[in-house]
């Protein structure tokens, strides 16, 4: 008896189906006789030859062992891989004592409408794949083909989907009234002309599937990413430059038909889509002119859709090349994550995006790559993103009530840098910075501190920026060399998407809301410098560019390190020819802060030493407690920033004559003054005493605080004063204080000098507490002239 593929028409369609690989099927186990699937690209066969495929087909089962029955057509091939992701989505618990059903819970809520994606943690599919058999390479399997297996995973939720809960008040929203309608005329076009408009699952989907990365993938970088890991799912480390708009995608298409108002659904696959121009409903097939289509947009369906460029990190670029980047498509609840200068860790899949149109001929088969992203990690997250449980609050709390935090601190930044006490005071001060203000009337008063460490070369100045780089949650390092006007604002770009002009931020707008580190501060040509003039104070950025008029936000807080004039300070010329910036730019620095490189045996041994210590043991001498950790520094620091500390209306007189006398000692001084005092000047007082305020937890700020701002106002210059060779470095600390109390008292109207008084006037003068003791203890005979004079 012939075979029936023998015969025509079945030895043909056989032959060919054949050819293009019909299907291949291994049986995993005997006993259970599993099928999978492991070929693709199946023609449509004629009806008689499928139902004798189907019967000749063995019976397949599930992991269970339950007998599911035969194939009812050769287009669902690929019930195995559903079966075992329904299989996963039921019976997947945590391991904790709970016992909870992971995945169950996140559909519930998908049905209640309370969650709109379904995040399949990789790490949580190697778990529960250890423990079944034949499950093992499974996650390996869903990471090579991630895209195939989101659609599974996805289909295989339709089919478990709880029913939806209702509540007293849940109302049906616009989405469930048009899709009942939809059903509606759906039963009512079937019974009538026997053509249904089939529904895609796509557009009843109310939720997107996300995978997490698990353990078995690695952090990459940009520049790892290769062409073998097209369709696997890949995680790399970069930094967002540019950040599109979000703007609506396309996912499913009706058509609508002009005459018979027959709908067809049309899911787009990919950037291209090409609409059927025809109605094949039974009407218009009848007629002689068949209806067109057109397309409704309201019942069609659309995405969030975000593009965003990464860029790989400058730690990461191989000496002599340039950053490379990746285009990275962000769709629904993805979308507004990441902001440009974000330090962000992506998990996506690496696909291909071939040419298309005029292009295409001229790349011929090279294609474009890009990622569509999964999930996104920051690596570092602002203050107010940061979340402390209550043993972090703990922690904090020990810290807080120690002795002297202050300084405990400031030490524990770089402490593998030898000295710069006051220095990196200063520099605490700026992480934390002052309260911003808003008035009635629409002034801003910025609270950012702006700092610049002017001084000598191999003073760790650069080592200084680096660390506080690591330090902010949100920063960005750059040198004056290498930095245009442009570069530091904003330039214009051109969209590869839509072609029009867009603004791409700079390295100002890039820092937002953080640090913005400016090294060689003093290589940078004049024109470029003045671009930073309106950031620093009125932290934005006005474009008036390629017919796009609009000011960006820069509200961040400039450190600056630069040389003097010479190269080295001069002490022969004065301060203005060494620091060599004009008075516009250093009136906005609230602390210009003045290092110089002096020689002297006993501080050169000991800087000798501690460096010595750092290259043999790898880590900086003892400071007799345990340096906080730069994590606990950070909560520290965002804990702080959450008061909003005022100034009592008791010292404002105190700060207008602290002020006063701070603007007639630079008059007194003439040339040999050592800053330019303005009215900005009173305004960094304030900006300082309100971080000191911060970093205490406290809601006002006290005296101790504008003595101690004071105080890192006139350290800031004591480096030239102990090489200035005038009168005033004649006198030891002791003669100094006397002189300094004695003309402060000829200067007010009273003859008494309190106690406290007299200690706040030490301390603005740049001494301890611990001086002006020594000098009382010293001078007790004359103790009269201290409390009455």
């Amino acid at each position: 008896m012939e075979h029936p593929y023998n015969s025509q028409p079945f030895g043909y369609v056989f032959r060919q189906a054949y050819m293009i690989r019909f299907v291949i099927f291994k049986f995993l186990h005997e006993e259970s006789r599993v099928v999978r699937l492991t070929g693709f690209g199946i023609p449509d066969l004629p009806s008689d030859l499928r139902q004798h495929r189907e019967a000749m087909l063995p019976d397949y089962k599930s992991d269970k062992g339950e007998t599911l029955g035969k194939f009812k057509s050769v287009a669902r091939l690929t019930v195995p891989e559903s079966e075992r992701c329904i299989f996963f989505l039921k019976t997947y618990s945590c391991g904790d004592e709970s016992g909870r059903r992971k995945y169950e819970d996140m559909l519930v809520d998908i049905s209640n409408r309370k969650r709109e994606s379904l995040e399949i943690d990789l790490a949580d599919l190697e778990e529960f794949c250890l423990t079944i058999e034949g499950y093992e390479n499974f996650p390996e399997i869903v990471q090579s083909n991630a895209r195939r297996y989101a659609s599974i995973f996805a289909e295989a939720a339709d089919d478990i989907m709880p029913r939806r809960i209702f509540g007293v008040s849940d109302e049906d929203d616009s989405f469930d009234v048009l899709m009942r309608q939809r059903d509606q005329i759906g039963v009512e076009i079937n019974e009538n002309i026997n053509v249904s408009p089939e529904l895609p699952d796509v557009l009843r989907r109310r939720f997107r599937v996300y995978f997490k990365p698990g353990t078995k993938i690695a952090v990459r970088t940009v520049r790892s990413i290769r062409a073998a890991d097209i369709g696997h799912l890949v995680t790399f480390t970069g930094v967002c430059t540019r950040v599109g708009d979000v703007k609506p995608l396309l996912e499913v298409a009706c058509l609508t038909c002009d005459c018979c108002g027959f709908e067809i659904y049309q899911e787009v696959i990919g950037d291209n889509f090409n609409p059927i121009n025809r109605c094949p409903s039974g009407a218009c097939s009848l007629r002689a002119p068949t209806g067109e289509l057109f397309l409704e947009t309201r019942a069609s369906k659309f995405i969030k859709f975000q593009e965003v460029k990464v860029q790989e990190r400058s730690e990461d670029v191989p000496v002599g090349h340039i950053p490379r980047s990746l285009t990275v498509q962000v769709k629904g609840g993805l979308t507004r994550t990441m902001r440009p200068g974000d330090v962000v860790d992506i998990t996506g899949i690496f696909l291909p995006k071939p040419s298309t149109g005029f292009k295409a001929r001229q790349t011929g088969l090279v294609a474009d790559t890009y990622i569509e992203a999964m999930a996104v990690k920051h690596q570092k997250t602002g203050y107010s993103d940061i979340l402390m449980s209550a043993d972090d609050m703990t922690n904090l709390w020990h810290h807080h009530q120690q002795q002297d935090m202050y300084g405990k601190l400031a030490q524990s930044i770089a402490p593998e840098i030898y000295g710069h006490a006051d220095v990196k005071k200063a520099l605490l001060l700026l992480l934390c910075g002052g309260v911003t203000r808003e008035l009635r009337d629409g002034i801003r008063i910025r609270g950012d501190v702006h700092v610049c460490l002017m001084g000598d070369p191999g003073v760790a100045k650069s080592q200084l920026l680096k660390h506080i780089t690591t330090l902010a949650p949100r920063s960005v390092y750059t040198t004056g060399r290498g930095s245009s006007g442009v570069g530091l604002t904003a330039s214009i770009q051109r969209d590869t998407t839509t072609g029009e002009m867009i603004l791409e931020g700079g390295a100002l707008v890039l820092a937002d809301n953080g640090i913005c580190c400016i090294d060689e501060f003093d290589k940078m040509e004049e024109s470029d410098r003045t671009a930073i003039h309106e950031v620093m104070e009125q932290q934005t950025v006005s474009i008036a560019k390629a017919g796009i008029t609009t000011t960006l936000n820069a509200r961040t807080a400039v450190l600056a390190a630069a040389n003097p004039a010479y190269g080295r300070y001069n002490i022969a010329a004065s301060p203005q020819e060494n620091i060599n910036l004009p008075a516009a730019l250093l009136s906005r620095f609230d602390l210009m802060w003045l290092i110089l490189d002096v020689a002297g045996s006993e501080s050169d041994v000991a800087l000798a030493q501690h460096v010595l210590h750092v290259h043999k043991e790898g880590k900086p001498p003892g400071l007799g407690f345990e340096p906080i950790a730069s994590s606990q520094l950070r909560a520290y620091v965002a804990h702080a920033r959450t008061f909003s500390p005022h100034v009592p209306v008791e010292l404002s007189n105190y700060i207008a004559s602290a002020y006063a006398e701070i603007r007639q000692d630079e008059i007194d001084a003439g040339e040999k003054a050592m800053g330019y005092t303005t009215a900005r000047t009173l305004l960094s007082i304030l900006r300082l005493s309100e971080a000191l305020a911060r970093l205490r937890w406290a809601d006002q700020v006290s005296e101790g605080d504008v003595n101690e701002a004071l105080r890192l106002i006139k350290m800031s210059k004591i480096s030239l004063e102990d090489t200035a060779g005038d009168d005033t470095s004649k006198f030891d600390p002791i003669t100094a204080i006397y002189m300094a109390i004695r003309d402060w008292a000829d200067a007010q109207p009273t003859s008494e000098v309190r106690y406290d008084q007299a200690v706040a006037l030490v301390i603005s003068k740049g001494y301890t507490v611990e001086v002006c003791t020594i000098f009382i203890n010293d001078f007790c005979d004359f103790f009269s002239l201290v409390c009455i004079l």
